[in-house]
């Protein structure tokens, strides 16, 4: 498959796999990589040292291109940026933040620069700031999440209309055939989060990996939209959660409540209990764990099976 995605990281197909806190280690990356993908190495989990060591097993592990995702919200943000600089990785993927704060520096150094939004309004800005392609995420995402609430079927066409930059579907992707129907909304590529989760790979706990893989439709919610929407599991933690709303609870309350490492206690250390368990809601769709090259051929067979359905007239590469 050769389209502007491939073209832009000269990789063999438009597949990114998403950079997830706590579950897009090196062995995942690299994995994604060698099969043709995209891999990411999640940064927003990691302190300075630690992604220095992800970064180094990851060029180790691969010759094929990949990336660190980097949500621009969290500390040490500039020994992030400088990391990345010195190791020169290709490829950066930023979110959750002013993508006009690091964009040029990071290009000047002759990195590609892409950036996560969740609205038309946040898809200009990203263009303004210089980047070279948009991931464009919806509402069905799992982590953190936009406000707007638009599903990715409704974005991914918006976006389309608002910017000609390669653009990166994101939200409720798992399958071959959810990767055709936003390519032909306007999209040139997918990135996929919850898919990869559920992966042999992924760094995530064996725990969460099996919850996962159990969970049904209405499994999740977005909620916490007062301190930062997140996509979760209904787990414990979440169900305590929704009984400070019905009190009537501050946003100081909900933070309290939120406390500090939540996310590695669920997704890492794997308390499915008390930890924040973030997955899209295309979970429901995830039926096995498998090897990551597993996961790609799965997806680009689907994709040719579908894709050879329609009429010629679409005209989409194969």
């Amino acid at each position: 498959m050769k389209n502007r995605i491939t073209e832009l990281f000269s990789i063999k197909y438009p597949i990114i796999q998403g950079g997830m806190i706590w579950n897009s280690g090196w062995r995942l990356a690299s994995a994604v990589s060698n099969a043709g993908g995209l891999g990411l190495i999640g940064a927003g989990s990691m302190y300075p040292e630690v992604l220095n060591e992800h970064i180094e097993r990851c060029k180790a592990a691969t010759q094929k291109p990949f990336g660190v995702n980097v949500p621009l919200l969290y500390p040490n943000i500039q020994e992030i940026i400088e990391l990345i600089l010195q190791h020169r990785v290709p490829i950066v993927f930023t979110s959750a933040g002013n993508p006009a704060t690091h964009t040029a520096r990071l290009k000047a150094a002759g990195i590609t620069v892409v950036h996560v939004v969740s609205s038309t309004k946040f898809a200009k800005k990203a263009e303004a700031a210089g980047v070279d392609a948009i991931v464009a995420e919806g509402f069905e995402a799992g982590g953190h999440n936009g406000r707007e609430e638009s599903t990715t079927l409704t974005l991914i066409p918006s976006v389309r209309r608002a910017t000609d930059l390669p653009l990166i579907a994101a939200g409720g992707i798992a399958t071959g055939q959810g990767m055709l129907a936003t390519m032909i909304l306007g999209a040139d590529g997918v990135q996929m989060g919850s898919r990869f989760v559920a992966s042999q790979e992924g760094s995530g706990h064996q725990l969460f990996k099996d919850l996962v893989v159990k969970a049904g439709e209405g499994a999740t919610e977005l909620t916490l939209k007062e301190l930062t929407p997140v996509r979760l599991l209904k787990n414990k933690f979440y169900q305590d959660l929704q009984g400070l709303y019905q009190s009537g609870a501050s946003v100081e309350e909900l933070r309290a409540h939120l406390g500090r490492a939540r996310a590695k206690r669920g997704m890492f250390e794997g308390d499915l209990d008390e930890g924040e368990l973030e997955i899209g809601q295309i979970a429901s769709m995830i039926d096995e764990i498998k090897p990551a090259a597993t996961i790609i051929e799965d997806i680009i067979a689907q994709y040719n099976e579908a894709l050879g359905s329609l009429p010629p007239s679409f005209g989409l590469d194969q």
